[in-house]
């Protein structure tokens, strides 16, 4: 298949305090993974996916609200949001497919949602825009992770077997796709994440929103929120 097209060097650079938190709690979690899987990209998917599937719901739930309270309308963030959590939910069934994680793994995936979990909702009530912060520097990280995947896979260290019949339906992929096309449109997913996400940190904020990148034409995808040009 032919790869999405995705900015690599995409950088928001930290800009005030709730920023720099963000940034520094992002970095914390980057070695964290990197200390407890190494380079097991696979299990690293899995346990990390259960995570990102949580801040889209905790936003959606909490702007729900908001917009019910003050009887307004949410400028399409809620589905956006529901959509992202959605996403990231398939990409934890596809690689619980391919990775086949242990019964610890999935006992360090129970806590570690119920912690974030309850983190990430008291987090987003205190401040949304440093909790859209922490995404965006969440998926710039999962970018980065998909793309030292892509290089396990090239140069042999991690073998391309086939893809999951959950992918080739979700994403549309041919028959004979492997992990590889399925980590490369699982990338573009979150090179689109850490735009959106980065874009609300900034309406929130009053700075400029940017370009969004484009996600994989998948059906459960196809966000409200308006896009940059």
């Amino acid at each position: 298949m032919t790869a999405p097209f995705i900015d690599l060097s995409v950088h928001h650079q930290p800009k005030g305090a709730s920023d720099r938190i963000a940034y520094g709690f992002t970095k914390l979690l980057r070695w964290t993974a990197d200390t407890f899987f190494a380079e097991r990209y696979g299990h690293r998917a899995v346990v990390l996916e259960t995570v990102a599937a949580v801040p889209g719901m905790v936003g959606a739930t909490i702007n729900h609200l908001k917009c019910l309270r003050r009887m307004c309308h949410d400028q399409g963030w809620i589905k956006t949001l529901m959509d992202e959590a959605e996403n990231e939910r398939m990409h934890l069934m596809t690689f619980i497919e391919i990775s086949k994680p242990t019964l610890f793994e999935r006992a360090v995936i129970i806590g570690v949602q119920w912690v974030f979990y309850c983190f990430f909702f008291l987090l987003y009530l205190v401040s949304s825009k440093t909790a859209h912060r922490v995404v965006g520097y969440f998926e710039e990280e999962a970018v980065i992770s998909y793309t030292h995947y892509l290089a396990e896979i090239d140069e042999g260290r991690s073998e391309n077997v086939p893809a999951p019949q959950i992918a080739k339906d979700y994403w549309g992929l041919a028959d004979d796709a492997t992990l590889r096309d399925v980590v490369l449109v699982v990338r573009a997913d979150e090179a689109h994440h850490r735009d959106v996400n980065h874009s609300f940190a900034n309406e929130i904020a009053g700075l400029p929103q940017g370009n969004i990148a484009p996600c994989p034409p998948h059906a459960e995808l196809q966000p409200n929120w308006k896009q940059a040009a």
